[in-house]
């Protein structure tokens, strides 16, 4: 039998039972398209919050307190971490004006943060677990942080302890639905703090909001609500995005001399901690790479059910035309052409699911999935195309070769 023969051949079962080709076709075809969805949100969450931490800033370095020594967050209660003793060394604001005096080469910028939780209200409205964040103007700059309206605060407003403030952009459609906030007062943690400025709004990256903020003078925030002990943080801008683990070593060689601690030594605990961007994006990209495995997985096992019922529809297939077989055998059909017919007809099934699946996809990947953008991979189309073909055969093997094994006299009988 040629291959057109062979091909006409296995259109014509295709098309026997119309809604029973239709219903594998369907299962196919979500399987191939959930395959290929699912592997572009993995790569659409992936690049999104590669993107995000990118935006961060590659040229920035964060220095949080370690287990070694505590941070201020009195007055709301919500900033606190482990209490130090008072022979422990501390991450304070002078340390980091020394680290930023030191003349390090690869440093730019130093910027010092203190944070707590607080409620902040205007008149009968009120936002309860607001982040408070004290720090300098450079914080505008070096961060994410940008003023989208009115100014941030300046040098002379640390220095006199201003009460001033800059808010985020949920606080400001919160507390001032009409109007602008700019010019008006708030009330922070029962302190009265005036509005100079309004950042602009930021993307999200985990549970928190990053608009949901108010930030101030380091010395007011200290005054009025964590005291003037450890600082929380503080974020080291390097000359450029190059220099990054450069300025990582010098600014750990710095903190080492003035919290007097030795890396050497096996029973001190590193008073802080040191990450850059890079770091960060490794750990996302392997957690990304994981999450998108697991999509895939998922996925496969619906396209896996697709292929199982491709089995059963063959069965069924080669059970109602028994006699077509016997006919064909006693015609001089070989067990080669009978065996090839059934299998195309499997693989034509699913190889139509398969580009059927793909459209799918292909057109779903175009909306955002609960706020993802699919990404498309490019294997992805080629490679669940390939599986579903590969499975249409693997499971028509079974029921074409019960075909092709049947004896004539047999199928014959049953006419």
């Amino acid at each position: 039998m040629s291959v057109f023969e062979t091909l006409r051949s296995a259109f014509r079962g295709i098309t026997a039972n119309k809604l029973r080709s239709a219903l594998t076709l369907l299962g196919v075809m979500i399987g191939v398209g959930a395959v290929i969805l699912l592997l572009a949100v993995g790569n659409g969450s992936s690049q999104r919050i590669s993107g995000l931490i990118t935006e961060l800033g590659t040229n920035t370095i964060t220095v949080r307190a370690g287990s070694g020594f505590g941070f201020g967050g009195g007055g709301g209660g919500g900033g606190a971490a482990t209490t130090a003793s008072s022979s422990s060394p501390k991450l304070t604001l002078d340390v980091a004006n020394e680290v930023a005096k030191a003349g390090l080469g690869h440093i730019d910028a130093v910027v010092p943060e203190v944070q707590t939780s607080l409620t902040v209200a205007n008149g009968a409205t009120s936002q309860t677990s607001v982040s408070v964040i004290g720090t300098t103007p450079n914080y505008f700059t070096v961060t994410t942080a940008k003023v989208g309206a009115g100014s941030g605060f300046t040098a002379a407003d640390v220095t006199s302890a201003a009460k001033v403030a800059v808010i985020g952009s949920t606080i400001a459609n919160t507390l001032f639905p009409t109007g602008t906030p700019v010019g008006q007062t708030i009330d922070v943690g029962g302190n009265t703090f005036t509005i100079v400025g309004v950042l602009a709004t930021q993307a999200s990256v985990g549970v928190n909001d990053p608009n949901a903020v108010v930030v101030a003078p380091i010395s007011r925030v200290q005054r009025s609500f964590t005291g003037f002990g450890a600082i929380s943080s503080m974020v080291v801008e390097a000359i450029d995005s190059n220099s990054v683990t450069a300025a990582q070593g010098e600014v750990s060689v710095e903190l080492n001399q003035l919290l007097k601690y030795n890396p050497a030594s096996l029973t001190a605990t590193a008073p802080y901690t040191v990450t850059n961007q890079a770091t960060l994006l490794q750990t996302a990209a392997q957690s990304a790479q994981s999450f998108t495995v697991l999509l895939g997985a998922v996925a496969a096992i619906s396209l896996l059910v697709g292929g199982i019922g491709v089995t059963n529809v063959m069965l069924v297939t080669v059970t109602e035309r028994t006699r077509e077989i016997g006919i064909r055998k006693a015609l001089g059909a070989t067990r080669s052409a009978i065996l090839g017919q059934f299998l195309v007809e499997a693989a034509s099934l699913t190889l139509l699911g398969g580009v059927l699946g793909v459209v799918a996809a292909l057109f779903g990947a175009q909306f955002p999935i609960n706020g993802t953008q699919p990404v498309v991979l490019g294997y992805s189309v080629p490679l669940a195309l390939g599986v579903s073909v590969a499975i249409g055969v693997f499971f028509g093997v079974y029921p074409a070769a019960r075909a092709a094994a049947m004896r004539p006299i047999q199928a014959l009988r049953s006419i």
